[in-house]
């Protein structure tokens, strides 16, 4: 076992890392050869997309090298400037950007892993600097006018912002507010419960809530003063969420799921996990349930992004998404009850859902166009509430995502196989689209000397249809190939940029592996989104079986066959799932897979499951669990590491909170035992997805360095 150093070398910048014992040709291809990692992550990030709801005002984020500030632009010339000033790679993430209605006010949150699967232990925020100060989770006020610096208010999380100016936020699972001064902080009310999910009525005059109790229930409330007691809405055994208020403030709909409880579930079978929409008066807390999902698994509440997605199409509709066809689709019901109304028929998924000022229009994407490789692409569409043929905002060989609706338009973000995510506009007719002016990257960003993936398939020993992305150098001859594998696993891998920053990263190494002698396929194994219900969550998949590693090891089969790739000399490399699956290819097909690397991954299933159901301590019925336990660790990398002969890269932060870092350690010393060379490179204070642009520096380098001296890539002609 080596430990990798950071050395920097000379050549245009580029960060290389070597490891102790390595020789001398074990560096990174040269800048020479293609482009250095370090021109490479120049590329610029955007995330966190909003509008105001009644001013045409746009806030987002933008992440270059690691350095985060908001951005805001509002009608006619949606001129972007800069509205803090931050200047180092901290690693604190600026999320949650909150406009007031009239988009005069702008609230943030600074810092914390909002990505976590728990809490770190004593709920300390994320230092991935290793500081000597320890960081908070703190709200601050941007000045949408550019005249005002941004401004610390509070420690806190989750803000809503109310048409009065009124702040709510979450601290500690308790409601606070506090002036936007950051005086008179203090809790707004006492809840003996877990609370999330604020949101103001509309004219700010209370405030509704979802109250976790006990980890098997939980309640919809409303606050409406110190002086009165809160209404909770149709109390019952079942875990109420989603509050959403009408327009006229006089009712909430929320989405309604049965408690935890009752007889032991089978762990190994899938089981449905029915829902509800009802809605509620305020006036009296009496609700009514006005649609109930079939009581089929494709009727299980939607495991996906924005879940329920549910909407006021003003006071007389709801719209919400459902996967009960087998695909992520948009529907409407009547508030008064009754037959639901499929809005967005077809064989693809709409993803990032949001509304038009009144309700009454969607707006989202979809994997889904006129070229026949869309189903790897976002589309932005529009649909009415009471239905009629959505209507395409965007085509061709882009994608778009995280539409913000204006009032003659919506806002987006933008990119394609070159391009880096930068916000456009778009009229509702679909005409006069623009990219946002002062957007272009650093002028060393290589992104036009980048390939185009293009779309590949082939089939699985089952006969299922696999697909992915290839990424190969005109004219490669000889290139060592890489299997990629997503984490997740309910993601898609695209043709293009993804709206992920994780996957952005992993996209961009991709395109920098074709560049210096690889020829990489990206893996759109089942239980990846994009495909329908029925592939995302395939019989015997994870714990169950590993089913979808049949198609990690036939996609590196076809990656074989591939011209200009050496068959002997195939690698693979992922993080997270993607990771499992990686240190699963070493463990059950070195003969295959020749080296990996491994971010942060899970190595043994059993584990995992033990964790999530205490072993059913605390009953006497425990079902399945025995038998569980055993599938869950034969699918697990651990299970065959007596075959695992191939040298492999372990990668990942020590303050991990969605892979914990004993997942490695255990990897490590079961390879160390039999004898396996492996190589480490650990990163003190580092969350799962790395916050700082350093930390990705680092790991991207030492990658790369590693693939090309264990596959021995040759530069592509």
């Amino acid at each position: 076992m080596r430990n990798c150093q950071k050395l920097l070398t000379g050549v245009a910048g580029a960060a290389t890392l070597l490891c102790a014992g390595a020789g001398a040709g074990a560096g990174v291809a040269r800048a020479a050869d293609g482009f250095s990692i370090p021109d490479l992550l120049t590329y610029p990030f955007v995330v966190g997309l909003v509008s105001a709801r009644h001013a045409d005002r746009l806030a987002w984020v933008r992440d270059v090298k690691g350095v985060r500030n908001v951005w805001v632009a509002e009608a006619p010339a949606f001129m972007p400037r800069q509205t803090t000033q931050f200047t180092d790679d901290d690693g604190q993430e600026l999320t949650q950007l909150t406009f007031s209605d009239d988009g005069k006010v702008l609230v943030f949150v600074r810092g914390g892993d909002h990505d976590g699967n728990w809490p770190a232990a004593g709920n300390l925020a994320p230092d991935p600097t290793s500081s000597a100060t320890e960081p908070k989770v703190t709200l601050w006020l941007a000045d949408p006018e550019g005249m005002k610096p941004a401004a610390k208010i509070v420690e806190g999380d989750a803000p809503a912002v109310s048409s009065k100016g009124d702040l709510a936020y979450v601290k500690d699972g308790a409601v606070w507010t506090a002036k936007l001064d950051g005086t008179g902080a203090k809790k707004l009310f006492f809840d003996r419960g877990k609370d999330s999910e604020l949101t103001w009525s509309t004219d700010g005059s209370r405030l509704a809530f979802s109250s976790m109790r006990d980890g098997d229930h939980a309640f919809v409330g409303v606050f409406a003063g110190a002086d009165q007691p809160i209404e909770w809405l149709a109390p019952s055994t079942g875990i109420d969420r989603d509050p959403v208020w009408s327009p006229d403030g006089k009712r909430l709909a929320f989405t309604r799921q049965p408690g935890r409880g009752g007889a032991p579930e089978p762990i190994l079978i899938r089981q449905p996990r029915p829902w509800s929409i009802w809605t509620g008066d305020v006036a009296t807390a009496a609700a009514r349930q006005v649609w109930k999902s079939p009581d089929t698994l494709r009727g299980s509440y939607p495991d996906f992004e924005g879940q329920a997605n549910l909407h006021w199409a003003g006071n007389e509709r709801l719209t919400f998404l459902s996967e009960a066809d087998n695909w992520p689709h948009l529907y409407s019901v009547a508030a008064s009850g009754g037959e639901a109304k499929l809005l967005t028929p077809g064989a693809f998924m709409a993803e990032h859902i949001t509304a038009s000022g009144d309700g009454k229009t969607l707006i989202y994407s979809a994997n889904t166009g006129a070229l026949e490789d869309d189903n790897q692409r976002r589309h932005l569409y529009r649909v009415s509430a009471e239905g009629g043929p959505p209507i395409a905002l965007s085509q061709g060989t882009t994608l778009e995502w995280s539409p913000a609706a204006l009032s003659t338009g919506v806002a987006f973000i933008a990119a394609d196989a070159r391009r880096p995510p930068a916000v456009d506009v778009v009229a509702f007719t679909g005409s006069g689209r623009r990219e946002l002016a002062g957007q272009a990257p650093d002028p060393k960003f290589p992104g036009a000397r980048f390939v185009i993936p293009t779309k590949v398939s082939w089939k699985a020993p089952d006969g299922l249809t696999i697909e992915g992305q290839l990424f190969q150098a005109p004219g490669a001859k000889n290139t060592a190939g890489v299997i990629f594998v997503h984490g997740g696993p309910p993601r898609q891998m695209m043709l293009g940029w993804s709206y992920m920053d994780y996957y952005s990263n992993s996209y961009a190494m991709n395109q920098y592996l074709a560049a210096h002698g690889f020829t990489v396929l990206s893996v759109n194994y089942r239980l990846g989104i994009g495909y329908g219900w029925d592939f995302q969550h395939a019989e015997h998949g994870g714990m169950a079986g590993s089913s979808e590693y049949q198609d990690v090891v036939s996609g590196g089969r076809f990656l074989q066959s591939v011209p200009g790739v050496a068959p002997m000399r195939i690698g693979i490399w992922g993080g997270s799932y993607g990771g499992l699956l990686t240190a699963l290819g070493l463990a059950r097909n070195s003969d295959l897979f020749k080296a990996g690397v491994d971010f942060h991954g899970v190595h043994d299933w059993s584990r995992s499951l033990g964790r999530q159901t205490g072993g059913r301590t605390d009953r006497y019925e425990v079902g399945d669990l025995a038998a569980a336990m055993e599938t869950a660790f034969k699918a697990s990398p651990d299970a065959d590491i007596a075959t695992w002969t191939s040298p492999v890269l372990l990668i990942q932060g020590d303050d991990d909170r969605n892979v914990r870092f004993a997942e490695t350690i255990d990897l490590a010393r079961r390879l160390q035992a039999e004898g396996v060379d492996f190589e480490e490179l650990v990163i003190p204070d580092e969350i799962h997805g790395f916050l700082r642009y350093g930390s990705w520096l680092k790991a991207d380098a030492a990658t790369a360095e590693y693939l090309a001296r264990k596959l021995g890539a040759a530069t592509a002609k």
